[in-house]
């Protein structure tokens, strides 16, 4: 049973609406006011929220965003109740994210309608997609169901590129963004001084090159293919799409784009804070889950030129340190893959 949650002032109008929804069979959760609508969304995380926008203290307008705010409570469905049908808080609503818009008074099957089809458009998004170019497919054919998003290109163009290959340089114009299906990609950085700065590395089933896309900018990084590479270019109008055309798509697509900026951030970090030792030992772990298969740990190879750029070392420094490894027993190095021996004493370094 679908569980709706009903910000409503005016008792007589709150009593009878969740009274035609309970009819309907939804569970019925409702609030007196703003405020109140607030807590209960955070409490209760019902399906869908129905909101008048006329409300003392704070209206419906305060309360979509509050609720956009918090990340558990932004992407539930939300339909405004309203006396007033003027054009101006029609466009204010939906431009804050709101997914419709109901004049009161409403008729009981319009009212009904409209939840059935805001509950049937979210349900196509709150599973998980699969972080491959499968995944990739059966989320854009989900999308192009929408009426809205019905103009993605029926044909994404599909690259390959050999080890070492550019994919894009940095100072490039974004056509597109990049999602991987096959193989890895780095993205650095080049100084001055011709010096390159690794920002990450990338796999199977990541975006890369849309924050500079969302800014209008050019790439501020380049991207090079590790090994035998195969990309999915999705055109600039298509992510705009995706992005701006319906909230749920957007809301999915979004955390499929933003996969690793938690992990970036926190290598970012430990670039600047620890040691040698403890960021090379990092950046091992890290390869390691990148080059994981089925939950198994692997072998990998890494130029000794790339593994500085990730820590932001020398080279030299590097091939030291791993020589250190070597000897502690915390890895191997054969036919130049090195092999993590002891996972839980590298990620306990200290310095």
């Amino acid at each position: 049973m679908k569980k709706i949650l009903l910000i409503e002032d005016n008792k007589e109008m709150r009593e009878n609406t969740a009274e035609i929804l309970e009819l309907a069979n939804y569970q019925v959760v409702t609030a007196p006011n703003g405020k109140a609508g607030v807590e209960k969304a955070a409490a209760e995380m019902p399906d869908l929220i129905i909101c008048d926008i006329m409300m003392p203290d704070l209206d419906g307008y305060g309360v979509l965003y509050l609720l956009g705010k918090n990340h558990s409570t932004a992407g539930i469905p939300f339909i405004f109740l309203t006396a007033k049908a003027e054009k101006a808080d029609l466009r204010k609503g939906m431009s804050m994210g709101a997914d419709d818009y109901l004049t009161k008074p409403f008729e009981e099957m319009e009212l009904l309608n409209a939840i059935e089809t805001r509950l049937k458009k979210n349900s196509l998004f709150k599973k998980e997609f699969s972080k491959n170019v499968e995944g990739l497919d059966e989320f854009l054919t989900a999308a192009k169901g929408l009426t809205e998003l019905q103009k993605l290109s029926k044909e994404r163009k599909v690259l390959h590129y050999r080890k070492k290959e550019m994919i894009y340089m940095e100072g490039d114009e974004p056509a597109g963004i990049v999602f991987i299906n096959r193989g890895k990609v780095k993205t650095f950085k080049t100084h001055e001084e011709g010096k390159e700065l690794i920002t990450s590395i990338h796999q199977e089933g990541e975006f890369i090159g849309y924050t500079d896309l969302i800014e209008n900018d050019e790439y501020r990084e380049s991207a090079e293919a590790l090994e035998d590479c195969e990309v999915s270019i999705i055109p600039r109008q298509d992510f705009f799409a995706l992005l701006y055309s319906n909230r749920d798509v957007a809301a999915k697509f979004i955390r499929m784009l933003s996969n690793n900026l938690t992990e970036t951030e926190e290598r970012l970090m430990n670039l600047a804070y620890n040691s040698v030792r403890k960021r090379v030992a990092d950046a091992l772990l890290i390869l390691q889950l990148r080059y994981q298969k089925d939950g198994e740990n692997l072998p990998f190879s890494v130029s000794r030129e790339d593994l500085a750029s990730i820590v932001g070392t020398a080279t030299e420094s590097v091939i030291r340190t791993l020589s250190d490894f070597k000897e502690e027993k915390l890895i191997d190095i054969r036919d130049k893959q090195i092999y993590i021996l002891n996972n839980e004493r590298l990620g306990k370094l200290k310095n």
